[in-house]
């Protein structure tokens, strides 16, 4: 996940930002899902497509300082592949996106050192993901880490790009504090997030009902629509909280295959997830 911040040299030379201590619970659950899902991707990397890629859109640095510690932690991309590589299942391209160039790049460098077959793709995660979509093969697995800093940054558009994919998973940080503390601001203003989020949000939804209603009515609406290009979002949700117990984003599977909700169901077992729509409120 990136956001404009203050970059610094990391440990390794070369440049980095800072995270939350969380960051480290969010890729020990993309870690467990890849891990769970292996043998699946061992299938496509020995059959005929010989294809099972990873895309991360919102890649940063490829390592980061735990906020106020000296502890420096992989960053996504870079965690993904060595759990893949762990595996005996590495994926066949890393593929990463990030608006600032500089952590990109960052990020790609750390890759390569890793001997990571990495592909930087420019501009921001919807062009991405629309260079993604043309390069991979179209016989293959592919898996999205979908992890943006804002809930405004989590287009629509993305989602609706990557489902043309025949095969495709996602994990996606969908952000619950965003969307609690700027519902408001998003209500009334003339540009809001929902704008990309759920494109057309106005003419779906009753703004008049109670606060936690329109909350409910944002998701559900979101959830439909992912339904409609022919993706199945997983109920099972698992809400990652700060240092302080606040509550700060949900992540969960969204998939063209029921086996990946499997495989999540299980990368998420013995957890206590609490019902989902509840926390809504």
């Amino acid at each position: 996940m990136s956001q404009t911040s203050k970059i610094f040299e990391a440990d390794d030379g070369l440049p980095a930002s800072e995270v939350g201590v969380w960051a480290c619970e969010k890729h020990d659950y993309l870690s467990r899902y890849l891990n769970i899902s292996r043998k699946a991707r061992q299938k496509f990397l020995s059959g005929r497509a010989k294809s099972a890629t990873f895309v991360d859109l919102f890649c940063g640095s490829g390592r980061a300082r735990i906020r106020n510690t000296n502890e420096w932690v992989d960053g996504s991309a870079v965690a993904a592949w060595k759990i893949s590589r762990k595996g005996e299942a590495p994926f066949s391209t890393v593929y990463i996106s990030d608006i600032d160039p500089t952590l990109r790049s960052a990020c790609a460098e750390r890759l390569r050192r890793l001997g990571a077959p990495v592909v930087e793709l420019e501009g921001d995660a919807v062009a991405a993901a629309k260079q993604y979509v043309q390069a991979v093969n179209e016989y293959g697995l592919n898996f999205a880490f979908i992890d943006p800093f804002s809930l405004g940054t989590l287009s629509f558009e993305i989602i609706q790009t990557l489902s043309q994919l025949k095969r495709i998973d996602m994990l996606i940080h969908f952000s619950k504090m965003d969307h609690q503390r700027n519902l408001g601001l998003n209500l009334t203003s003339e540009k809001s997030d929902f704008d990309a989020l759920v494109p057309g949000w106005r003419d779906r939804i009753d703004q008049n009902r109670p606060m936690p209603d329109v909350r409910r009515q944002i998701f559900e609406l979101w959830r439909d629509m992912v339904a409609e290009v022919g993706l199945d979002p997983s109920l099972d949700v698992k809400l990652i909280t700060g240092s302080r117990n606040q509550h700060l984003y949900w992540l969960l599977i969204v998939a063209k295959h029921q086996l990946a909700l499997k495989f999540w169901k299980e990368a998420t077992a013995n957890e206590a997830q609490g019902n989902f729509f509840g926390s809504l409120l």
